[in-house]
């Protein structure tokens, strides 16, 4: 078993306990995802939820890169990313209750999530507005001397941006420990990427900073993990950043629980070819065939993840909303008078 994946992805840090790892980890956060896909329609969550399911393969081949004092930013989409890092599941299932035990203190809801503990100083709703603070980020740490790599997360939307050029110029003139994560689902809400970009081969944008870029199998989470191993390699030696470029595709629509091809938005044969190519489904069998866990194995890791998500679930419902008076406790004034 080993031997063969050595020799398919060139590698020699391939351990069962990596593995079991990865599964896990992308299991996590299918199960979080699928049980707020359950729990959305009860109306008790008010906050919009962009969800994740599809590309899970890529939080967890990138974080499992990651120290915990590393840092990790991210954009609307960014469940994944956190949980991937180390996030609880309670404080930030609470979060979308808007809870006063939520990550965010019920403020930030789903789209705008804090976990500093974990390196996660926080998620952007603003489309590429991730990108400028994680290589401020990188800049500050640089500057104290600390060691830590930086991974910021944004989709090919946000590659149309300004705001990232400007980023990744500043990164790669002052050799920031930084990796760029573009997530490539194709679609920025319902705008395909062939409608925006001349060009559809987003990772060759490095080489116009004479930086590092890649282009993976983002449903491929030993590819995605060798692509990060070796940028945050390359960034913790003081070499820079590199942008990965991860194809993938989400399974819901851009916002909310449902699926979105019904309304038009996109066609349904190309929904049903990627959920072919399920990140999970695919890793999973792969375990299975190359006698790397058994049936029963895995079925124990998710019957363990349930017992975390059902607990999360209890806590984020029987946990108070926030008092009045904390309205504007923790929110910056600007100094006003």
């Amino acid at each position: 078993m080993k031997e063969d994946l050595l020799k398919h992805y060139g590698m020699n840090t391939i351990t069962r306990k990596l593995l079991v790892e990865m599964y896990s980890v992308m299991l996590r956060i299918r199960m979080f995802e699928e049980r707020v896909v359950d729990l959305y329609p009860e109306q008790e969550m008010k906050c919009p939820v962009h969800l994740y399911i599809g590309q899970e393969a890529i939080a967890a081949g990138v974080c499992l890169n990651l120290k915990k004092e590393d840092y990790l930013f991210s954009n609307h989409r960014g469940h994944g990313h956190c949980l991937a890092k180390g996030s609880a599941m309670g404080p930030l299932m609470a979060e979308f209750y808007g809870k006063k035990s939520g990550c965010s203190r019920g403020k930030g809801g789903s789209m705008h999530i804090i976990d500093v503990e974990n390196g996660i100083l926080g998620t952007s709703a603003i489309v590429g507005g991730g990108i400028p603070m994680g290589v401020g980020a990188a800049l500050a740490s640089t500057m104290r001397g600390e060691d830590r790599v930086t991974a910021i997360f944004f989709g090919d939307g946000a590659y149309d941006e300004g705001a990232f050029y400007e980023a990744f110029n500043f990164a790669s003139l002052k050799k920031l420990p930084v990796v760029f994560i573009c997530e490539n689902n194709f679609y920025a809400t319902n705008s395909h990427q062939s409608a925006r970009q001349p060009g559809c081969r987003i990772s060759d944008a490095a080489a116009a900073f004479d930086a590092h870029g890649v282009c993976v199998d983002g449903n491929d989470v030993i590819a995605v993990y060798k692509a990060s191993q070796d940028a945050v390699t390359r960034a913790r030696r003081g070499g820079g950043p590199s942008l990965i470029e991860a194809k993938t595709y989400r399974w819901k629509g851009h916002v909310g629980h449902e699926e979105d091809h019904p309304k038009g938005c996109r066609p349904k044969e190309e929904l049903d070819y990627w959920k072919e190519r399920d990140p999970l489904k695919v890793f999973r069998e792969m375990l299975l065939k190359r006698d790397v866990m058994t049936a029963s194995e895995l079925d124990e890791i998710g019957a363990s993840i349930k017992q975390e998500l059902d607990a999360a679930v209890r806590f984020a419902k029987e946990s108070p909303y926030p008092d009045e008076d904390e309205l504007l406790k923790d929110v910056y004034s600007g100094g006003m008078s």
